[in-house]
């Protein structure tokens, strides 16, 4: 592939590296150039171009990961369609995800223009999670490449998600003077919450003194009936004869590992009563937070057998929190927070489609539609918002007037909706952990769809896209994650959010809102079926 500016008489058929305005006609990046491009090019004086021009043997950047991704052995996974030169893969079920990291970085060995990134190695995903994804880098890349990925990836099976299988659980509870019996009860019952992620169920309980033949008989006539078999201890592991590894071996049972490189999670018994597995759960395990137990646990339900080995394994990425409740914590505990959410409304377009009308002008019920909007962004949890003018500024700031919104005004505004995304996402406090992005011509996006996304992106911790879906069909607001914050400033033209989402391999979480989330008014007719009245 050749990159870079050339005569616009010789780009036909050339990948555009940049969006490119041509009088009233604006191409996207990435747009193959063809011979009514190139005139409208020429008319409006344009001599050279910036583009990719694919060589013999070159493969698009869409064809090239389609390609790679159709050359990989997996199980329970299916690739999307391609999309600026990435196919995402995505968990048909829940379970366990393994992969073969070997592959993986033979593959990203080949070439820079070609990368695989996946989830860590056995990382618990839900069904639809996004596992992994393949990007090319440049607009194309040379065949023989995309060969030497497709003849690797013949040879073996690069990742699966290992399904859970629902099982039968017993559980057996010590007891002390010291131990309450809503500690007890607390525990079961979070333990349930635990197997019904996998479709297990716990169907007996047993709690004894926290004696070794005690629980050894209660082990031994669980373990008859269950596939799995979870011992809690009142009194901590102190000894690797201590009473749960030493109830395991009197039932006629084998430990495979007692202790384990996880924090929290370090005292963690792992064993086997002839088929049945049994773990002695560490004290962190009555805990809803994530630590050791949940590694071992899932694994063992996802149909994995896991050794003393494969828990030796996990020190390296096993610190998985400081507990402030030790004599000496190594470091001082971070309080968690609910991540902040900022509106950015755009309200900036030309509304082109009308004739000359602004849209945004338009009446719904006597206010105009951008006021009517902003007030119920306003009325939302969002922590903050931003409005972004740029058409007409002077009757939309006019349209506000006497709301609490800041304005961020975007003299750019003719060049598309990407420098109006940049204008609202550089307005937003530094404290700011995502960007809900509402566009100022949805009349039936209410207040309360935006808190259910809202809600949606608190519940991920701010590390996920949040979009509005109508029927399974993505549209509109979404939430962006901070971490996406410096890839906007590199949008151009009218490229939006969707392409954010589709580009960036970061987690979607898809929220059901209606037909809110697909209704826009683009068109009079548009407008007027969703009972707005045009103002001159």
């Amino acid at each position: 592939m050749k990159f870079g500016s050339i005569p616009v008489r010789e780009a036909e058929g050339a990948v555009l590296a940049h969006a490119t305005t041509a009088g009233e006609r604006r191409f996207r990046k990435a747009h193959v150039l063809g011979a009514e491009d190139i005139a409208a090019l020429k008319a409006a004086g344009l001599m050279e171009v910036v583009v990719a021009v694919l060589e013999p043997g070159d493969l698009g950047e869409d064809r090239a990961a389609e390609a790679i991704a159709a050359s990989m052995c997996h199980r329970h996974v299916e690739a999307k369609p391609a999309a600026t030169g990435r196919v995402n893969l995505h968990a048909l079920e829940a379970g366990v995800f393994t992969v073969d990291a070997a592959l993986v970085d033979a593959i990203n060995a080949i070439d820079p223009s070609i990368t695989v990134a996946t989830l860590a190695q056995h990382a618990t995903v839900e069904e639809g999670q996004m596992v992994a994804t393949v990007k090319i880098i440049p607009f194309a890349v040379a065949g023989h490449l995309v060969s030497k990925v497709t003849e690797l990836c013949a040879t073996r099976e690069i990742f699966a998600v290992n399904p859970f299988v629902p099982k039968r659980v017993g559980v057996i509870q010590t007891v002390l003077p010291s131990v309450k019996q809503s500690v007890l009860d607390k525990t079961s019952r979070l333990t349930e919450q635990r197997l019904a992620r996998s479709g297990s169920r716990l169907v007996a309980e047993r709690r004894t003194a926290h004696d070794t033949a005690e629980v050894a008989e209660a082990a031994k006539a669980l373990a008859r009936d269950n596939d799995m078999l979870v011992i809690f201890g009142a009194s901590a592991l102190a000894d690797f004869d201590d009473v749960i590894p030493a109830a395991i071996r009197a039932a006629g049972g084998t430990v495979v590992r007692a202790g384990m490189p996880v924090d929290p999670g370090n005292l963690l018994v792992l064993g086997h009563i002839g088929g049945t597995a049994v773990i002695g759960a560490p004290g962190c395990a009555r805990s809803p937070k994530e630590n050791g137990f949940d590694w071992v646990l899932d694994r063992l339900l996802s149909g994995l057998d896991v050794t003393s080995a494969d828990i030796g394994g996990m020190g390296v990425g096993g610190l998985l929190m400081e507990i402030p409740s030790r004599p000496q914590p190594r470091e001082a505990p971070v309080v968690a927070t609910v991540p902040k959410v900022h509106a950015v409304l755009l309200a900036a377009g030309r509304s082109s489609r009308m004739g000359g009308p602004n849209k945004l002008m338009a009446l719904f019920a006597e206010k105009p539609l951008v006021r009517l909007t902003a007030e119920r962004v306003l009325a939302s949890k969002a922590a903050g918002a931003v409005v972004v003018t740029g058409h007409q500024a002077v009757r939309i700031r006019g349209a506000l007037e006497g709301l609490d919104i800041p304005v961020a005004h975007n003299a750019d505004f003719a060049s598309g909706l990407a420098s109006s995304l940049k204008a609202g996402i550089a307005a937003l406090p530094e404290d700011a952990a995502g960007a809900l992005v509402v566009l100022g011509d949805m009349p039936e996006v209410l207040t309360a769809d935006l808190d259910r996304l809202i809600a949606a992106f608190e519940r991920a911790e701010g590390r996920s896209v949040v979009r509005a879906t109508h029927d399974g069909r993505h549209g509109n607001p979404v939430v962006l994650p901070r971490s996406l914050f410096a890839a906007v400033a590199h949008l151009e033209g009218d490229t939006g959010a969707r392409h954010l989402v589709e580009a960036e391999g970061t987690d979607v979480i898809d929220v059901e809102i209606g037909q809110g989330a697909a209704v826009d008014v683009d068109t009079p007719e548009a407008l007027g079926l969703a009972g707005g009245v045009l103002q001159d």
